[in-house]
């Protein structure tokens, strides 16, 4: 067995035991649901003024860009989760196609990108939640809104928000995805209202000059600008599709249920964006939006639509819940997998008899998540998320190329177009974006990737299924 480990034949990750298989409930609506919930969040009320302030107008060209990149990581997860329907997307992937070793790699960095994720925008709900109740007279203490980090106790509505919603996914999968579905029309509804307010104020001259501070990502002063800059940025609106992919075991048909949940939901949310970025940068100046830390909301007050702006401000506390309900559940499934596989304690891999989902992993995974947004600043360390889920993309990219070239003749579901061209504008995408992380993001990252090294030659490598059942014959 070489340094890359073990490869796991497709046919193992299609076929799980009886007693470790999940329960397939979900069809393309709940996919599609699942894919919007993610990528809808906070980035959509809140990166449009980031990216104006490094591209100007030019931020809705980061958008095309940030959403080609996507697009482009989206086919290749098309192909190999119709190709291989089973849950743990990019891990489960990997683990087919290069090895052991990279596959916990991949799966190491899904974790962070999930967990964080969860813990930072339950965080940010709680923000939005007592400037909310502040709106109406309502002040609650401080030690029980801040962490340790800001004089306080603990954040509660972060962790009640987390515990809510892991208990929601124990209760079933289906049941959940119904929720989001419902929490993710709210927040179309809401998105398609700011469009059509502010749509009738476009003003062409708001787009000159289009692009100010040209198309490379460059240095500026204390800030960074150019178009590329911005993409950089903006991607991070997009990611969430592969929790689609997580759900692949979970499809009631994988072939043609997952095809239309990732890209279904990469087409829906790339034109909610754009259509957004447009009515933003028409309604007012780049430089307004760009010093503005809610600028959806400041575009609705500046014309004339307060009870608009109150409104877009409140569906924020519904957008949130779900971003977090889709990511917490992609966690779950990912470590899952890995205990299904041996890597992690088999303990993790149990699941419920009545409702099919795996109880005790889900109920740990709200814990870490509720821990970490109680008591935790996430300010900093949040852009990990970000480095996982390149991660994530980059191997998927890869593993549907060399597929490609080794096994030309699989049958294939959903046949990517260009699959070398796609790939590899995926893979080298996604490396841009990755290397324009700030280097402490990336310094964190690699510490991160080598405590999950030692783990897996300590613990996993030993104890996985494949090297237990060599070791047998």
């Amino acid at each position: 067995m070489g340094i890359l480990g073990p490869i796991k034949p497709i046919s193992r990750s299609t076929d799980p035991d009886a007693a470790h298989r999940l329960k397939p409930t979900l069809s393309w609506p709940h996919l599609i649901a699942l894919g919007v919930g993610a990528i809808v969040g906070t980035g959509i009320y809140t990166l449009i003024g980031v990216g104006a302030e490094r591209a100007g107008p030019a931020v809705i060209l980061a958008f095309l860009v940030a959403g080609a990149v996507c697009a482009c990581a989206a086919l290749a997860y098309a192909e190999l989760a119709t190709m291989i329907p089973a849950a743990g997307s990019a891990y489960t992937y990997t683990y087919s196609v290069v090895g052991e070793t990279v596959a916990w790699v991949v799966g190491w960095s899904l974790i962070l990108e999930y967990s964080l994720a969860c813990s930072t925008v339950a965080v940010g709900w709680s923000g939005y939640l007592v400037g909310w109740l502040q709106s109406a007279g309502l002040h609650l203490p401080a030690i029980i809104l801040n962490g340790p980090h800001a004089g306080g106790l603990v954040n509660l509505p972060a962790v009640i928000v987390s515990l809510a919603i892991a208990a929601m996914l124990m209760l079933g999968t289906r049941e959940s995805a119904t929720l989001n579905i419902v929490l993710v029309a709210i927040k179309l509804i809401a998105l398609t209202a700011f469009v059509v307010l502010s749509l009738p104020a476009f003003d062409a001259s708001h787009l000159h000059p289009f692009m100010p501070y040209g198309f490379a990502s460059h240095a500026d002063g204390s800030s960074t600008k150019g178009v590329m800059a911005a993409a950089a940025i903006v991607f991070f609106a997009f990611y969430g599709f592969d929790a689609v992919a997580t759900s692949a075991e979970e499809a009631r048909n994988p072939g043609r249920d997952l095809t239309i949940g990732i890209i279904g939901s990469m087409a829906l949310c790339t034109t909610i964006y754009i259509l957004v970025a447009v009515a933003a940068i028409g309604a007012l100046p780049f430089t307004t939006l760009g010093n503005s830390a809610e600028p959806l909301a400041l575009v609705l007050r500046v014309l004339g639509h307060p009870f608009a702006s109150w409104a877009i401000a409140g569906a924020a506390l519904v957008a949130l819940p779900s971003v977090i309900l889709v990511m917490m559940y992609g966690q779950s499934r990912i470590f899952f997998v890995m205990a299904r596989d041996g890597l992690l304690p088999p303990l993790l891999s149990k699941v419920s008899k009545r409702t099919g989902t795996p109880v005790i992993v889900t109920g740990i995974t709200g814990l870490f998540v509720a821990g970490v947004a109680g008591f935790f600043r996430l300010d900093e360390i949040a852009e990990l998320a970000n480095a996982g889920t390149l991660i994530a993309f980059i191997a998927v990219g890869a593993c549907m190329m060399i597929l490609r070239r080794r096994s030309p003749d699989v049958p294939r579901i959903f046949r990517c177009p260009q699959p070398y061209l796609v790939g590899t504008l995926a893979v080298l995408g996604c490396l841009y974006l990755l290397f324009s992380l700030p280097s402490a993001t990336l310094e964190r990252f690699v510490i991160w990737n080598l405590i999950g090294l030692v783990a897996y030659f300590a613990y996993g490598r030993s104890r996985s299924l494949l090297t237990r059942e060599a070791k047998a014959a």
